[in-house]
């Protein structure tokens, strides 16, 4: 991100819902390039100082276990993994509560862009889970720049109402 988000409520994220479920998507652009934001989005110890602690076999097909910062805890198991454009994931695959996020970047000059969406989720939740996404890229965007991660609930808590007065669009 180009600008300081922790003091501002800008909105990087919409919410939409696609056949009675829910889609969060994140999209902003960042000052590094695309292998940089691509180890930030793969390799643990990076992983670590933005979004939380990820634990297992993080090849193509492989599956892991993860603790974020927002506090979901649970297994994982990689479906695409295109470096550097390209990552998809599952959470709690074969359960009731499965999602799919996925992220695809694109170099853009001296930037990249980076657009994550997180998929199958409960749409009455979509707001928290918005306001969640963007306080876990903004810490994305504090770490590329050298920064430490906010305080995420607190965060969460500045964001929630903006995400909750955004319409979600139907399809």
């Amino acid at each position: 991100m180009t600008e300081d988000t922790q003091a501002t409520t800008r909105v990087v994220g919409t919410m939409r819902s696609v056949n009675g479920t829910g889609v969060v998507r994140m999209e902003d652009h960042y000052d590094t390039d695309i292998d940089d934001l691509w180890s930030a989005l793969t390799e643990p110890q990076r992983l670590a100082r933005w979004i939380g602690d990820v634990k297992g076999d993080l090849r193509l097909g492989g599956e892991f276990q993860a603790r974020f910062t927002s506090s979901w805890e649970g297994p994982g198991r990689v479906d695409v993994c295109e470096p550097p454009r390209r990552l998809r994931v599952t959470l709690e695959p074969g359960t009731a509560d499965e999602t799919v996020v996925e992220a695809e970047l694109v170099a853009d000059g001296a930037q990249t862009r980076l657009v994550i969406e997180e998929r199958g989720l409960p749409v009455d939740s979509l707001p928290a889970y918005g306001a969640g996404w963007q306080a876990h890229v903004e810490d994305l965007a504090a770490h590329l720049a050298g920064r430490e991660p906010a305080d995420w609930r607190k965060r969460w808590a500045e964001l929630a109402p903006a995400y909750r007065e955004q319409r979600v669009e139907l399809r």
